[in-house]
């Protein structure tokens, strides 16, 4: 997968726009010419784009990232490996990565590589290798950890309001082990994942949590804590869209 970026007339927006590069995988970026014209697309250096990983770190079921690779590329190539298999559960979590690139461009380079990263790895618990609770988030916030990469468990522990479904399974003080980290980059995985159906197609909140009903049961854990979870979400939702409009969001009704 590539990623294109272009400087648009504001200078703290980054347009990001995915395009399949079959056989490889290299990011690109458009770089303005001299005389003010967009230059012809070549590869850009990687710390433009996003944080260069420098230590060397193996992970089973996926390849070692190491000095010249973005993380969002290791997390990747991990999630591949371990959702690939299952299907719905790989053509999720790329769509849901394809959604985070249109909202990296007011962040950071490091956040807006680690908001991709995290948009990846957000399921990668369903993976059967890495069931331990049986409560993905926290199955794959421990595998991640495991990796060394603490803020991408803690993102992963904690997306779309997952402390109300564990609070319901018991598992509330096993995933506070994890930081919760409340961010920009939290706020953006789970807008993408709200507004990404099971097999990747794009819906509203409401047609999401409606499919989760329909596929687990009205009286599942798993839509309980969904719902538990759902005024702290639309209010997430109301603020990413303001933020997409140019519209400032209105004061939350509660502390998240």
């Amino acid at each position: 997968m590539t990623i294109d970026c272009r400087r648009t007339g504001h200078p703290s927006i980054l347009a990001v726009r995915q395009h399949v590069n079959v056989g490889r995988q290299m990011r690109f970026t458009w770089l303005p010419a001299e005389d003010g014209r967009q230059a012809a697309r070549r590869p850009a250096p990687l710390d433009s784009v996003g944080k260069v990983i420098t230590a060397s770190v193996a992970g089973d079921g996926g390849p070692a990232y190491g000095e010249g690779m973005h993380l969002s590329e290791w997390a990747e190539g991990q999630a591949r490996s371990l959702l690939e298999p299952l299907g719905r559960r790989w053509r999720h979590a790329e769509a849901v990565a394809d959604a985070a690139s249109t909202l990296a461009f007011g962040l950071p380079d490091e956040d807006a590589d680690v908001l991709m990263a995290a948009a990846y790895l957000h399921d990668v618990g369903y993976a059967p290798e890495l069931v331990t609770s049986g409560f993905h988030p926290l199955d794959g916030a421990q595998h991640l950890r495991s990796r060394g990469q603490d803020r991408l468990a803690g993102l992963v522990a904690h997306h779309t309001g997952a402390r109300h479904e564990a609070r319901l399974r018991g598992l509330e003080a096993a995933l506070a082990e994890f930081e919760d980290e409340r961010s920009a980059v939290s706020v953006a995985l789970a807008y993408c994942d709200l507004t990404t159906g099971a097999n990747g197609q794009r819906m509203t909140p409401d047609e999401r949590l409606l499919d989760v009903e329909r596929r687990h049961g009205e009286c599942s854990v798993v839509t309980k804590g969904l719902r538990a979870a759902w005024p702290e979400l639309m209010e997430l939702v109301a603020d990413t869209t303001a933020l997409q409009a140019g519209v400032p969001a209105p004061a939350p009704a509660h502390p998240m």
